[in-house]
């Protein structure tokens, strides 16, 4: 197995754990650390499908941003929980949990049967494959940067009115209230 291989599948391994580690732990801030880590390791991926742009972008917009901005506002509006931690245990089984898990179990069996059924030599993009590879040499960022002011413009503006949104929302979370 070649060097690239071995550290594409430890970013695999990092992005699928520590994801699975956000979702199944109780203590909100390891989950919120270990997010960061799911964010770093995506964007390892990005490097290695030649998504140099994206990737950077992961890290300056998701990590430095909104994952600041989440360990922010939770330190600000959850002292309770910080000053406390053993007060919020939940048990992890009940009966108040079965809709949740066979909601998740319907959709894993979807999954399942839609991967099983799945011809990926049929697949138009996966045929024309061999046709774009991208090279390193190629500049991707010029020509997403043409797709981004022409023809993905409008998504562009909604993603950034939702990022506002956001910044706008932890402001509010985290301003303290004057008593009159």
């Amino acid at each position: 197995m070649m060097a690239e291989q071995v550290v594409f599948y430890i970013f695999s391994a990092l992005v699928l754990l520590s994801a699975f580690m956000v979702v199944v732990l109780k203590n909100q801030v390891r989950a919120i650390f270990l997010f960061f880590v799911t964010l770093f390791s995506m964007a390892g991926l990005f490097v290695f499908t030649l998504a140099d742009f994206v990737a950077i972008t992961q890290v300056v917009v998701y990590v430095g941003g909104v994952l600041v901005l989440m360990i922010f506002t939770f330190l600000l509006s959850n002292r309770d929980i910080l000053n406390n931690p053993d007060a919020t245990r939940v048990s992890a089984a009940g009966i108040h949990h079965l809709p949740g898990m066979v909601v998740a179990g319907l959709f894993f069996a979807v999954l399942i049967a839609v991967v099983l059924q799945s011809n990926p030599e049929q697949i138009e993009w996966i045929k024309n494959a061999d046709k774009s590879t991208l090279k390193p040499t190629d500049n991707t960022i010029h020509y997403l940067g043409i797709n981004l002011m022409t023809r993905y413009l409008v998504p562009f503006e909604v993603v950034s009115l939702l990022l506002m949104l956001a910044l706008i929302g932890a402001a509010h979370l985290a301003r303290k209230e004057r008593k009159i």
